[in-house]
């Protein structure tokens, strides 16, 4: 049977990938949705993306942008060295490429270029890095770069979880989709450690990038699974713990 599965910030932690994807028994039946991220932090960015191009192969998959990935493509494609980027682990991403052979770094400048700003699927569930701010959706968005820098919509969420989505002061926003799917803010700063649900929202980065988790939902069941920690997975680096 397939499933749809929702996967949250990696940042550079394909040890933790690869454990949660066989802890999960994923298939080529299922449906894999990523939410952006998946560099900056561990020491595996590089190896990350080059993992994900084959896994594509092999499985169906939907890749979004996130904000770090933003930040490598302006790297990888322009020159442009973010001085932000590079204490928030653009380091630790430039590192890994040392080994990267010329076809390899282009064929990641194509995987982010083709990263998708967001996903609706048929049920009416929304996916995107961190969240929007327009009334009328993620497409009304005048700057795209809100739906990888936005904080407000889980904030909302958080603020409107004991409300009846009657209420008149129930988030406009939360009720243009049935669901929707997150990462960007990590549940673990509200001492949250797996996929937690505020609202409608669920927010799937339990802090990978951090001492948490790398986290699977199935976005039908509810059921999830979760890698060890990632600070566990490499004990000789600091990720972004600085």
């Amino acid at each position: 049977m397939s499933r749809n599965l929702v996967i949250g910030d990696i940042h550079g932690g394909l040890r933790g990938l690869t454990q949660t994807l066989d802890l999960a028994e994923v298939t080529p039946q299922d449906h894999l949705i990523f939410v952006g991220d998946y560099i900056d932090g561990w020491s595996e960015s590089a190896q990350v993306i080059q993992f994900l191009l084959n896994l594509n192969k092999e499985i169906q998959c939907t890749f979004l942008k996130g904000n770090h990935d933003v930040w490598c493509h302006d790297w990888l494609a322009k020159g442009q060295l973010d001085s932000t980027w590079y204490k928030h682990g653009g380091k630790e991403t430039i590192k890994s490429y040392d080994n990267i052979n010329r076809q390899e770094k282009e064929d990641h400048i194509a995987f982010f270029e083709n990263l998708q700003n967001y996903f609706v699927d048929d049920q009416n569930r929304l996916f995107v890095h961190a969240g929007f701010t327009s009334l009328e959706g993620p497409a009304k968005e005048e700057h795209p770069s809100v739906l990888y820098w936005d904080r407000t919509l889980w904030e909302m969420a958080i603020d409107c979880n004991h409300l009846s989505t009657t209420d008149p002061f129930y988030s406009e926003r939360l009720q243009l989709f049935h669901e929707i799917y997150i990462g960007h803010t990590p549940t673990t700063k509200r001492n949250v450690f797996v996929p937690w649900k505020q609202s409608n929202v669920w927010n799937t980065d339990t802090g990978a990038a951090f001492k948490g988790r790398l986290s699977i939902l199935d976005i039908d069941s509810k059921e999830f699974w979760q890698s060890d920690q990632l600070c566990t997975l490499y004990p000789s680096e600091n990720g972004r713990n600085k």
